[in-house]
């Protein structure tokens, strides 16, 4: 086993047992000393790897869904991509409401956010394509970042039971959004060209 691959194992499994921890209590609550006790290994092992246990939520949030949704074919899937960060939130819950209330909506709107944007930047990237318009790549980033933020609030008062819908119509009224607007702005760019 090389030494990448050992390291992505003890990763990992640090990774279960805050996980499993914090289905017990809140993130502030949890100790390197629990963890590295779950783990059985020392205290020099996690701070080799991680520089406190927000940066091991950090971690494990972007292996367990951003890695995933980047393999995704944004072009062809984005339903599918938009309904997997969705269920692993609702799988998730635990977790993202201790990050939650540990961390703040800012920490947690940054991780819909990453995921969001890849998902929009290659929609607003086939209209173009479809168009045959080429953007200016500031205006492409003001557009996916518009539609990033507009989706991450969205989905976090989605989380937070603070929108009267459930899981599909939220899924669908995003869907219905991107694919009205989303041509509309860039069918203007190409009439202006």
């Amino acid at each position: 086993m090389t030494n990448e691959e050992l390291s992505l194992r003890t990763k990992q499994s640090f990774a279960a047992a805050l996980k499993n921890a914090m289905e017990k209590k809140k993130l502030s609550k949890i100790t390197v000393t629990e963890l590295i006790s779950a783990c059985n290994v020392n205290r020099k092992t996690f701070y080799y790897h991680f520089q406190d246990i927000y940066d091991l939520l950090k971690w494990m949030l972007e292996q367990e869904a951003i890695d995933v949704v980047k393999h995704f074919d944004l072009i062809v899937n984005t339903e599918e991509a938009i309904l997997f960060v969705m269920n692993y939130v609702e799988e998730n819950r635990h977790i993202i409401n201790s990050a939650l209330d540990s961390m703040g909506y800012e920490e947690i709107r940054r991780f819909f956010y990453t995921d969001f944007f890849s998902i929009i930047y290659e929609a607003i990237r086939l209209g173009e394509k479809e168009l045959g318009i080429s953007m200016e790549p500031q205006f492409k980033e003001l557009l996916t970042a518009f539609y990033t933020e507009a989706s991450a609030g969205l989905l976090i008062q989605w989380f937070k039971n603070q929108l009267p819908q459930d899981r599909d119509t939220v899924l669908q009224n995003l869907l219905t959004i991107y694919k009205i607007s989303i041509p509309a702005v860039l069918s203007s760019l190409a009439k202006k060209s």
